[in-house]
């Protein structure tokens, strides 16, 4: 059986031909940074192409396609996801990329689709139920319950970002306060680094950031100012890692799972290191006792996303 996936990120759209288990073609364009969600719909295409073109696989070899978004995801549609141009406003992702492929589309909240491939292939095998988390630009959860992604009544499951763990806390990118991507989302730390800068506070991120001619603060950016010393950034780092512990504590004390599986540019560029800290920031504030939830890193990367699709597509 042939499945492709695509993994839709602000920044990029990777999609996955998977054959069985195995992937066997894959591609990589660029996210539109502004225009209409038809544009986003025309490379996402394109990707497909691609993908098929890399496998040496035709579109009628499909018998499914699987595409993991931001935003909450009911039904095939999308909205709320305002790093996408023309995702914001809930509409049809299915029937419209349907018309391009013509083949069936499964739709599924990006980070749930990374859950499922790390579950069934990845750093979760072998357990029912397991926490997603991805660090990122914003901090994203997905989540298996039973062996089976819970996606909630509305679509709206897995929002770990938003769990609140600090009442009247820093201001989210989402408007509200004290959420966990307040304080771990690379784009609110960023952010927060610009605050001090300007009120005459130091920091090196953004003489980093210049230097390797970046227009954001990306996760390399902020390993290289925490290697260079910078006790700004390890200050952001520390507040992520005490928010992500307290909101995985939670999210643990109230589900029960087996793993929670950390990936996420920020967590792979600090690997062993970070996975280590959050763990430790996690365990005084679990219930059941003595705990036996492991914190696992993330093995599938970049492609974990577009792989989950791409599986979520053969179950329609």
């Amino acid at each position: 059986m042939v499945t492709i996936g695509i993994d839709l990120g602000g920044a990029n759209i990777y999609a996955v031909v998977l054959e069985g288990d195995a992937a066997v073609g894959r591609a990589k364009l660029r996210t539109p940074p502004s225009g209409e969600r038809s544009e986003v719909i025309d490379v996402i295409d394109a990707a497909v192409r691609d993908a098929l073109d890399d496998a040496g696989r035709r579109m009628d070899d499909v018998t499914g396609v699987g595409v993991g978004s931001p935003g909450i995801v009911m039904a095939g549609t999308v909205g709320g996801a305002s790093n996408v141009p023309g995702f914001l406003e809930r509409f049809s992702l299915a029937d419209l990329l349907k018309q391009k492929v013509g083949r069936d589309v499964r739709v599924a909240n990006d980070v749930t689709a990374a859950a499922v491939a790390e579950h069934r292939l990845g750093a979760g095998r072998g357990t029912d139920d397991l926490l997603g988390v991805h660090v990122g630009t914003g901090v994203g959860g997905g989540i298996i319950l039973g062996g089976k992604p819970f996606e909630g009544g509305a679509g709206g499951a897995g929002e770990f970002g938003h769990i609140v763990v600090r009442q009247g806390g820093a201001v989210c990118p989402c408007g509200r306060r004290g959420c966990v991507e307040a304080y771990a989302g690379r784009r609110a730390m960023e952010l927060a680094a610009e605050r001090t800068l300007a009120s005459g506070g130091q920091t090196i991120l953004f003489d980093v950031m210049r230097e390797k001619g970046k227009p954001r603060a990306t996760s390399g950016i902020f390993q290289e100012a925490y290697d260079r010393g910078d006790p700004l950034v390890a200050d952001l780092l520390d507040e992520a890692i005490d928010a992500l512990g307290a909101g995985i504590a939670s999210a643990v004390n109230l589900l029960d799972v087996d793993v929670v599986v950390l990936g996420g540019g920020l967590a792979d560029r600090f690997g062993e290191w970070f996975r280590m800290r959050v763990d430790a920031a996690m365990r005084p504030h679990l219930f059941l006792q003595p705990p036996r939830v492991r914190v696992v890193s993330a093995e599938l990367g970049d492609e974990g996303g577009a792989i989950g699709a791409a599986l979520l597509a053969t179950e329609g």
